[in-house]
């Protein structure tokens, strides 16, 4: 077991923390709202700290699930950040879903201070996140993924290294260019019979088992068909993320015209008021056009 640093308690590192405590990790947390913090404290142990520096002394692994580039860039190394506390030979472990120019540039950083990064960001969703059943996408040093990978063990289905620093960010973004065309597409699929008058339910029961089966299908079919999407993955999540992918594939001279175009899909769903929805709010979008 290992002293272990968790900083963010969203809805995904809540319960991924509270999965290394279960499995008789000594954990400690960081949130930035600091009755967050405490409330995990309350229901699962451990300690709470005020800062990333402060949660981050004497850890032998940090692990780091925030929001955005900047964020992860703050808590690292801004005023009170992880890597001015942490010891030679730790690892910092990030879940978050960054760019992989950042990835870069904090392993960098975090080597020329003696410690490890492993970039690792997850899918799987918050229930995932709860079920301790996540993908995990690595990159880094070999030797520094194998030494994180018993304790990412807690909430992972599965968790493989795909290369050095950054090919777990390019991974991410490759799961979620595909993501983004499979939820268009079913949108469209159900939609299509709706206004065809056939039973959505029934007919994906027929076609889930088939080609056309995917997470997404099984998952969402049923809440995209009751139009109700207060829960899961919000849109302004994945429009972070797309963002990420289209720049990081103008980088590498990739053309992603489906992918640009589902992300504009999801600004129409913001312009709706529905930054806060679920993903499969794409349906949404749909049925609105053809109210007008």
């Amino acid at each position: 077991m290992a002293k272990v640093t968790f900083l963010g308690l969203g809805v995904m590192g809540a319960p991924m923390a509270g999965h290394l405590a279960r499995a008789g990790h000594a954990v400690t947390v960081y949130n930035r709202t600091a009755a967050k913090a405490d409330a995990w404290v309350a229901a699962h142990g451990g300690s709470a700290a005020p800062t990333p520096a402060e949660a981050a002394r004497g850890a032998e692994f940090v692990m780091a699930c925030v929001g955005n580039d900047d964020d992860l860039r703050a808590v690292c190394l801004g005023e009170g950040g992880a890597f001015g506390a942490m010891s030679q030979g730790a690892v910092f472990v990030d879940h978050t879903t960054v760019s992989a120019q950042v990835t870069r540039e904090l392993a960098a950083e975090a080597a020329a201070r003696g410690v490890g990064y492993v970039d690792a960001p997850v899918s799987g969703g918050q229930a995932g996140a709860e079920n301790g059943a996540l993908s995990i996408m690595c990159g880094g040093e070999e030797a520094q993924y194998a030494r994180a990978e018993p304790v990412m063990a807690a909430y992972a289905r599965v968790c493989r290294r795909l290369g050095e620093s950054g090919a777990g960010q390019l991974a991410k973004m490759m799961n979620q260019i595909a993501i983004a065309g499979l939820v268009q597409g079913l949108a469209e699929a159900l939609h299509f019979g709706e206004r065809a008058g056939m039973d959505g339910r029934a007919v994906v029961e027929v076609i889930s088992q088939g080609a056309a089966g995917s997470w997404q299908m099984a998952n969402r079919h049923e809440t995209m068909l009751d139009d109700s999407f207060e829960f899961g993955f919000a849109v302004d999540w994945m429009r972070k993320d797309l963002g990420i992918c289209l720049a990081a594939a103008d980088e590498v001279g990739a053309a992603l015209p489906v992918t640009a175009l589902v992300d504009q899909f999801y600004k129409d769903v913001q312009a709706m008021g529905g930054g806060r929805w679920d993903t499969s709010s794409l349906i949404r979008r749909l049925r609105k056009m053809h109210d007008r």
